[in-house]
This record gives structure tokens, C-alpha cells and sequence, in this order.
């Protein structure tokens, strides 16, 4: 006979995730309208607003990030800051069409800390990433992508397991267990900013080349 405290814990640990707030029969707008209202874990009332995914509904690739930055939670898109800027050079030089790609995060919310009048990201929880990740599955059954690409180690982990390491499996296409779409990891485009000038042309061009890689899958 099951513990009543252990029936207790997985009752508070459904309500604690956003899988009550899915609608049925999911699409894109549907999905983006439910989250916008999502209170699932405190960061909603950190966050200026719900940042969902954006895209086609029948991308062939999917590219996860971590939370949107503070750009993003001003605007309420995804990828529109430095970072994003950055994305979409590299998916030019890739040659894969930034209209052609879904792009989302991890958790929907922005987590930051205040440094004086300056909002600087705060790495989310696992509870804040347990509490999205209906969100991303729903995402994910909807636009059903032939590839998803991690975008940092917050990402990787979330989707490939905590033991996945980008700097060992980077690049690597890996199955996932419930995951149809196959699966790599790469950098942030964010850690790119942050290289020194030394380094920087070094970590775009390698970046270039793992999107250049999903685009020459796709091609196969």
C-alpha cells in the first residue's frame, strides 16, 4: 500500500508544474495564451511577463535556450537581445533561415537579481525548470521538430539528463527517451559575448559550425 505522505509529495509536486494549465488539442497560440496567465512557480512574479517560444508550428528544428534575458522580458519574444542578435548572425552563416526555426527556453520567466538600476540573469532552479517543462513538451508535441538543439549546459541537462556535459557530448546527435526529434548541444550564444576578444571569433566560428552540422543533417 503506498505511503499517504508519498501520494501527498507527487499531489504537491503536480500542482507545483504548469501540466494543469495545458490546454487540449495544443497549438502555438493556444499554448502561448495559457502561459501568459502561468503561475506555476514564483518567477511569475519576478518576470515582467511570460516569454514563450516562437516559430513555426512545423519547424524542422528547434532551438532551446535557458530563460529569456532581460531584453526578452521587456519585449516578450524570444532571442531579441545581444544574444539573439548574435543567433540570428550565426544562423545566417549556417545557412538555415531564422523563420524556419522555433525558438524557446527552458523556463519562460526571467530570473535576475538586482545590481544596482541593472537587472543581471540569475541561473533558474530545478524547481523553476521542473515547473516549465510541461510547457516544453507541449512545445515540442506540437511542433514535433526533426532536430532539437540545446543551447547551453542549463538546456542540455534539462532535456538530455544532469550527467550530460556540453563541452564533452558538444555537437554530438544523441536519442532522448520520449523525445522524437533528435538531439545535440552547443553553446549559449550568450557565452560568445562573454569570450574575450582573443577567443571570440574562435567560439563564433565553432559555433557556426555545430548549426552548419544540423543544417547538413537535415540535408541527408
Amino acid at each position: 500500500m503506498a505511503d499517504p505522505a508519498s501520494r501527498s509529495d507527487r499531489a504537491k509536486a503536480a500542482r507545483e508544474t504548469a501540466a494543469s494549465l495545458v490546454p487540449e488539442s495544443p497549438t502555438i497560440p493556444k499554448l502561448q495564451l495559457a502561459a501568459a496567465r502561468c503561475t506555476a512557480c514564483e518567477l511569475h512574479l519576478l518576470g515582467t511577463q511570460t516569454v514563450f517560444g516562437e516559430g513555426p508550428e512545423k519547424a524542422r528544428v528547434m532551438l532551446v535556450g535557458e530563460q529569456p534575458g532581460d531584453r526578452e522580458d521587456v519585449e516578450g519574444h524570444p532571442f531579441v537581445g545581444p544574444a539573439g542578435k548574435l543567433l540570428d548572425r550565426a544562423l545566417e552563416d549556417a545557412e538555415i533561415e531564422r523563420e524556419d526555426v522555433y525558438v524557446t527556453n527552458v523556463v519562460k520567466h526571467f530570473r535576475w537579481e538586482a545590481r544596482g538600476k541593472r537587472r543581471l540573469h540569475r541561473k533558474p532552479a530545478m524547481a523553476h525548470i521542473t515547473a516549465c517543462r510541461p510547457w516544453l513538451d507541449a512545445e515540442l508535441a506540437v511542433v514535433n521538430p526533426e532536430v532539437l538543439v540545446c543551447l547551453g549546459a542549463t538546456a542540455a541537462q534539462a532535456i538530455a539528463g544532469r550527467s550530460f556535459k556540453v563541452t564533452e557530448r558538444r555537437g554530438e546527435f544523441v536519442g532522448v527517451e520520449g523525445i522524437d526529434a533528435i538531439v545535440t548541444a552547443t553553446v549559449h550564444p550568450s557565452s560568445i559575448l562573454r569570450a574575450d576578444d582573443v577567443n571570440r571569433d574562435a567560439e563564433m566560428a565553432a559555433f557556426v559550425r555545430d548549426l552548419t552540422t544540423v543544417r547538413r543533417s537535415l540535408d541527408g
